[in-house]
Formats: structure tokens, sequence, C-alpha cells
């Protein structure tokens, strides 16, 4: 004898994993060779590569002290974040490596390389910790998902915010030590670059370009802004991006009047039919319940797993979509109503929700008559409605059931009381307690009724006899009516009403906006009589609560951000300056998103979350850069003009380039092996690696462009403002004043 696994999540498990860990170790790949080709210096690509692994060590310590398993979404948290992990250590590497070719320190000497790495350090450790902590505090509405999403989404939470906890506290600490063991050698200037000469070639003219025109940059900015806030309402919506687990769970519903011996017999029948198909690797049907109050599955209610072979053993241009039409063609039968779905996805939604399909309409009234009538009208309504698939009105009545009606009069001209009669109704078809047996600790009870062929049809129930007072033996049928009717075959109530559902899923658009379709449809075309409602269940309902919390946490999330933004810069306008990277940085990510045909899910948002900390950390640096730039102009050339103001930015966004577009391409490089991999598990991640990576690129024309011309919008509206108040003094004859070409700072 052997037994033989016909289902085994094990597979799924291994296969979704081996996708992150391969993607992982091609981000590090990926992520050195960005490093190679922008400092063009091995020993500082050291500095920067060496935190990397380490950072991600200390993710994997605190899963193993807090519990967290290595799964698909611990993982996802980790590979998401490789591209910024490295961003704190790229700062605190440019700007040694930078102070060291500005200032010519010999790497021999190494007294002034820990001095100047210290230095260097000093000037970006207070915006690096704030900008990570940036980054950190923005997955907190992540944190804040309940139910099915929150358990999804916690652990890729942890996971990335261990990792961004590690990579900041290296930054501050090992970098230093690493740049000055590490950084020597043979300095090469960013001109000596060949990437950098041509990446400065097209950045210098571009800017200066974007500060002469400034409305026109800030007005092609919003029109960007605009275009995105456009495709975002042309995109759809749906609670998760569908897991391909590489099996199916087909099933079937019959009529309910359907008899065990029935059910086995057609279940036999459609697994052979399944087992026809040369992807299938085996079927196996279940009928009936098993011996679990969990598991409420009526006889008419088969569940078959089909488990299917590699897609590399498919036919030539078969895909899942197509096998799966082709399976409930070949399947169709009379009397059966096919349902499609997933083993696991299943399960949670059954146990979640109560419904085995993605969506349904649950019908709530008082009399199942009137809630069965009313499914089925559903139903058919909503078979008009594009998209909808597997379409299933639950039966609730239909069942045989055998009602025995007492007729008094016959029982009182016989002199038999109806409590007799009940009786043996009661002790023949039901059961009857003789005694109780005792075994040690145990008790069964011995009970005894009627064999089957006594009770088991009309005819055999008339023949019982029921014992008259005056003597004699009177059939069961001269003193009742017995008779075969339809009934409920189950009786689902919630909330204390009855309970009628309409199952179904939805193929070939998004579930929210076939939702929102559906309803008006209802509304136009169902009445309901009083006291009798609609709601849906399944995924909509679980979307629906994942939106309502994000849209409460997200604005208080964004606030606080800003108030950490106001004690950095200690202005309201320089905050609100840095915040705008938010809404620009989500501009790539829609546009992209629409480019890639995805729909606004829970894993997109967040994505979009995970932007949201980057885009603002990017962006703190950079006004930190600008900001330096022109104290060290003005110190230089004390009251600065409008062309100097100019000349500073131009030169604090210009030192900004190399880490920014580091920062950039690290993130990009991060995100490639996700969205090129088509293993198990890709199906979530390239959703939730889709906005970080368009929006990435868009916060890097915001912040090397838009951000610069903003900057110098306000300064010199700063400027144009103290130019008057020295004006005014000169008026009234105090010394100070201003000539036309001076601009104070």
């Amino acid at each position: 004898m052997k037994i033989v696994p016909f289902y085994d999540r094990a597979e799924l498990i291994l296969r979704a994993t081996e996708t992150l860990k391969r993607a992982l170790i091609e981000e590090l790949l990926l992520v050195t060779l960005a490093h190679i080709i922008f400092l063009f210096h091995f020993r500082s690509i050291l500095i920067v590569t060496i935190p990397l692994p380490l950072a991600v060590l200390v993710s994997f310590l605190f899963m193993r002290y807090l519990g967290i398993s290595s799964n698909l979404m611990s993982l996802a948290g980790i590979a998401i974040a490789i591209g910024v992990l490295v961003d704190a250590g790229i700062v605190v590497t440019e700007n040694a490596f930078r102070q060291m070719e500005k200032k010519g320190v010999s790497p021999r000497d190494r007294k002034r390389v820990w001095q100047t790495a210290l230095e260097a350090t000093q000037l970006v450790g207070r915006p690096i910790f704030f900008s990570m902590t940036i980054i950190i505090l923005a997955f907190i509405p992540v944190f804040a998902l309940t139910g099915r999403e929150g358990k999804l989404f916690h652990p890729l939470a942890f996971t990335k915010t261990f990792a961004m906890a590690g990579a900041t506290i290296i930054a501050v600490t090992l970098v230093p030590v690493l740049c000055t063991l590490l950084l020597g050698g043979r300095f090469h200037s960013e001109d000596s670059n060949i990437v950098m000469r041509a990446l400065h070639g097209i950045y210098r003219p571009a800017l200066r370009l974007a500060l002469a025109h400034r409305v026109i940059t800030i007005l092609l900015a919003a029109a960007l802004f605009g275009g995105a806030l456009y495709l975002g309402n042309r995109i759809g919506s749906e609670f998760m991006p569908e897991l391909n687990e590489g099996d199916l769970m087909y099933m079937p519903i019959t009529d309910p009047a359907i008899s065990i011996d029935e059910a086995l017999r057609v279940m036999q029948i459609q697994d052979r039919t399944l087992k026809s198909f040369p992807e299938v690797e085996c079927a196996v049907g279940k009928a009936g319940r098993a011996e679990t109050s969990t598991d409420p599955a009526p006889v008419n209610m088969n569940e078959t797993i089909v488990h299917l072979k590699p897609s590399s053993q498919w036919r030539p241009g078969m895909t899942r979509e197509k096998l799966i039409a082709e399976m409930d063609a070949k399947l169709a039968m009379p009397g059966v109503q096919n349902i499609w779905t997933q083993p696991i996805i299943n399960r949670i939604e059954m146990l979640t929700t109560g419904i085995r399909t993605q969506i349904g309409v649950k019908v709530f009234g008082s009399d199942l008559n009137e809630l069965e009538r009313l499914s089925h009208e559903v139903a058919a309504t909503l078979r008009s409605v594009q998209g909808a698939a597997n379409v299933s009105p639950e039966p609730l009545t239909g069942a045989p059931y055998i009602d025995i009606e007492i007729e008094r009069q016959a029982a009182a001209r016989y002199g038999i009381d109806v409590k007799m009669i009940q009786d043996v109704i009661d002790k023949g078809v039901g059961e009857t307690n003789l005694t109780v047996t005792i075994e040690g600790r145990k008790r069964f009870p011995a009970r005894v009724r009627y064999a089957p062929q006594f009770r088991t049809s009309p005819d055999a129930l008339g023949q019982l006899v029921v014992p008259a007072p005056i003597g004699g033996q009177i059939p069961l049928s001269q003193l009742t009516h017995i008779r075969t009717v339809q009934g409920a075959s189950m009786i689902p109530s919630e909330n204390g009403l009855l309970r009628g559902t309409v199952l179904l899923n939805v193929r070939g658009r998004d579930v929210i906006g076939f939702v929102e379709e559906a309803k008006k449809t209802l509304s136009a075309m169902v009445a309901l009589p009083p006291g009798y409602y609609f709601e849906w269940s399944g995924q909509y309902q679980d979307q629906q609560r994942a939106r309502a919390r994000l849209q409460i946490v997200l604005p208080v999330v964004l606030l606080v951000i800003f108030v950490m933004l106001y004690f950095t810069y200690r202005s309201l306008i320089e905050a609100a300056h840095v915040l705008m990277a938010v809404p620009f940085a989500l501009t790539g990510g829609v546009y992209l998103l629409y480019a890639m045909g995805y729909n606004f899910s829970v894993a997109v948002w967040v994505g979009f979350i995970a932007l949201f900390g980057t885009a603002a950390q990017t962006g703190m640096v950079m006004v930190i850069y600008l900001n330096e730039a022109v104290e060290r102009k003005k110190a230089e050339v004390g009251r600065l003009t409008r062309q100097s103001l100019m000349d500073a930015v131009m030169e604090g966004a210009v030192l900004r380039l190399r880490p920014k577009v580091m920062t950039v391409s690290t993130v990009v490089a991060g995100l490639l092996p996700i969205m090129w991999s088509a293993s198990a598990g890709a199906e979530v991640m390239k959703p939730l690696a889709t906005p970080v990576l368009g929006g990435m690129v868009s916060s890097l024309i915001h912040v090397l462009i838009v951000t610069p011309v903003i900057f110098f919008w306000l300064r010199e509206r700063e400027a144009r403002r103290d130019e008057r108040m020295v004006m005014r003094a000169a008026s009234t004859g105090r010394p100070g004043a201003a000539t036309d070409e001076e601009i104070p700072a």
C-alpha cells in the first residue's frame, strides 16, 4: 500500500520563496553594478555595498526574534527596500568622496582622511537620520491595516522597517568607519567618469533652462500631475491581485434533491473529464461534507482539486484562463452550475466572508421562498453585466421531505389520541433510547428504530400501525395524509435575518468597477419588497474595509511627516515644499500602473506608501544641499544678487546629481528582477513594485528640476521682500541700503 498526496501547499510555498530569493540575489548584483558605474572607485563601492547584506541580516535577526516566518510577503518587504537601504550609505560615502576630491586630501594621510570622513558624516548625519525616519514613519498605514490585508502585509511592513532601521544605524556608524579604512587609492572626479560627464552635459543646460522659464516648468509639472489624476480615474480597482496557486478547485452545485450515490456518480464523470486534459496531473473530488462542524457543505456541492502540471508542459499557446474556459465548456451538464476558484483563496474566502467565489450578493429578508425568487432574479440580472462569470444563486429550497399531516377526525373516529400517533412516528422514523451501556468512564446510548425499508417512502410509512384503544392495529395511512414535498435544503441566516446568496466571479475587468456597475443595474431592474435588502460580500467587502482604514491613516501619516519636516527646516514653506515631492512621485507611479494594465489594489497602495517616504526623503536631502550651497555663496560674495542666487542653486543641484541618480538607479535596479520575473508570487509582487519603479523616475525629474525651480522662486520672493525692507530703511536715512543688483539671502 502506498499513500500518495494529491494536494501539497509546500510546492507553492517553495516556488514563491524561491522567486524572492532569486530576485534578492539579482538585486544585490544589479545594485553593485549601479555603484560601479557611478562611483568608478572599487573601494568606495565596497563601502556602499557591504552595509546592504548587513541591513538584510538585521531584518532576519528581528524576524527570528519576533517569530516572523520567511514567506512571500516578508521577503517582499526586503526586496522592495533593497534600493533604499543603500541610500543613506550612498549619501555619506559620496559626500566624503567629494570632500576628499575638493580638499585634495591624500589617501596616505590617514589622519586627514579620518577627519574629512568625520566632517562629511556630521554634515549629512542629521538629514539622513530624519529622512530615514520619515521613510519608516510612512509605513505606519500598513501596520494599521486589519483583516486579511493586515495579515498579508504586516510581515512585509515589519521586515522593511527592520531593514531600514538597520541601514540607518549602519549608515551613521559603520559607513564612516569604512570610509576611513577604504577611501584610498586614486580618486576619480565626476568629470573623469564618462557616465557622469554625459549626465552633467544634459542636466546643467536643462536646469538652467528650467530656472529661466520657471512658470512653464511648473505648468508642465502640474500638467503631468493632472494627467496622472485623469488616468487614475480610468484605472480599475480590486482587493488584491490574484495569486496563481498552480492548482484549481472545481466546485459545481447540483440539485438539492440529489442523493449521495448520484452525487458520487456525477463527480466521477467530472473527474474523468478533467483528467482527460493534458495539462492536468490529477483530479480528486469530494462529495458531501467532512465530519467537522467547520465544513457545512451540502451533498449537492462537490469539491474537486485539479492538480496542474508545470506550465512548461502545457500545450503551446495555452494559458490558465483558456484552460478554465475549455474545462468549463466540456463540463457543462444539465442541472449543474460550475464554479472555478483556487484551493487556498477558496478556504480564506469561505472562512472570512462565507462566500466561496470572488464576490457575492447576499439578499436578506424573512421568507425563504421570496429570497430564492429574488436570488434567481438577481442572478439573471447580473449575467447581463459585462465581466460576470460563474453566476450561481445558491438553492434554498428543493430538498425532498416527507410531510405527515394527522387527520384529527379519523383519529377521533378510532379513539386514538394525537400524541400516540406522534409517538409512533417519532419512535419509528426517529430513534428511541432504550438504555445506556457503561464501559468504564464511557457511556453509550442503545437506540432502536424501524429498518430503512419501513420508513424511506410514503407507502412504507403508511403501513406502520398504531394501536387503537378499542383493540386492533390501525395503519398510519388511515390516520394521516402522507406526501412528498419540497422544502429548504438549508436555512442560512445572518444578523437575525434569513439570507439568500448569489455567487459569481469577475473575468476581464476590475472587481470594484464591476460591483459599482452591478449596483446601478440591480437598483434599476430588481424591485425589493419592504424589509428586504442587498449586501455585497467577498473581496469587495475586504477592499472597502481596507480603503476606509487607509483614508483615515494616510492623512495622519502625511501630517506627521509634515511636522517632522517642519522641525527639520523650522519653516512651514520649506516643509510644504519638500512634501510636494509626494504627489509628483505619485505621478510616475500612476503612469506606469496604467501602462502595465494593473488595477489599484491594497498591494498597489502599499507600493505607493513605500514610495511616499522615499520621495519625501529625496526632496529633503536636495533642499538641504541647496540651502548649504546658498549659505556658501553668501559667505563667498556677501549680499546675493539674482544671478549669484541662481549660481548657488545650480551648484547645489549639481552636487546632488550623482547621489540622486545613484539612489534612483539602485532602486530601479533593485526592482527590475521583480518586474521581469514570471515565477510563482510575481503576480502579487509586480503590482506592488510598479508604483515604486514609476514613482522613483518621476521623483528623479521632480527633485532635479522642479525642486530647484521652486526653491529658487521661494528664495527670490524672500529676497525681494527683504530688499524692500532695506530700501525702506534707506529711504528713512538708515545705512545699509542695497543696490539694484543685490539681493539679500
